[in-house]
């Protein structure tokens, strides 16, 4: 089997290990508190991995792989829904007191904000939402660099005192923002120098 066949099978197992984990009984004696960090930690790690498949194929020159993009961002999405739906058991469906956490504590309003960016893509993530959209869905899609940050942003202030998994995931963040950067710097046609106005010669 040819190895671009293999992308697609690999990002799959990769998106359904958290949920093999779970179904294994690796929950602890504190479901709620594990469930929270685990699809918490595997939505922002699968959505860097999913920013990082550009980076690789223009360094490998692989552009098969570019097939594990959107199983990695959709698996994403999957796992931040089911770390708020984690979060609105913990809090008993309360929905006045969900509004009012989102309000008053910055770490609940960041990844609600980032959760809401990753709805839209979400839902154009199709091949006829690509078609019918146009150039306006690779503007629409530029949001996922948001949502990533602001998803580091989230990990970074929840986190009371042991803040060095958060730091690790802001600095594969400054990475891959320095890559997409350089990227669209190196995309950009230099202006061409001025020519010299030639001398007229007198006799």
């Amino acid at each position: 089997m040819a190895p671009g066949r293999l992308v697609k099978p690999a990002a799959w197992l990769l998106g359904l290990t958290p949920l093999a984990v779970l179904a294994a009984g690796g929950i602890g004696v504190d479901p709620i508190e594990t469930v929270t960090h685990l699809t918490g930690f595997w939505a922002l790690t699968l959505l860097l991995c999913s920013l990082a498949i550009t980076p690789l194929r223009r360094v490998t020159g692989w552009n098969a792989v570019i097939g594990a993009r959107k199983v990695l961002g959709n698996f994403a999405f999957f796992y931040a829904v089911l770390h708020f739906a984690t979060y609105l058991v913990d809090q008993s469906f309360s929905w006045g007191f969900v509004v009012a956490d989102v309000v008053e504590h910055p770490w609940v309003t960041v990844g609600f904000a980032a959760l809401l960016l990753l709805v839209p893509l979400a839902l154009t993530s199709t091949k006829g939402a690509i078609r019918r959209m146009g150039k306006r869905w690779q503007k629409l899609h530029r949001l996922v660099y948001v949502a990533a940050g602001l998803g580091v942003l989230h990990f970074f202030l929840l986190v009371k005192k042991d803040v060095r998994e958060p730091l690790i995931f802001a600095g594969v963040f400054a990475g891959l923002m320095a890559f997409r950067y350089e990227l669209l710097a190196g995309g950009k046609r230099r202006a061409p120098a001025p020519r010299e106005t030639p001398r007229v010669r007198t006799p």
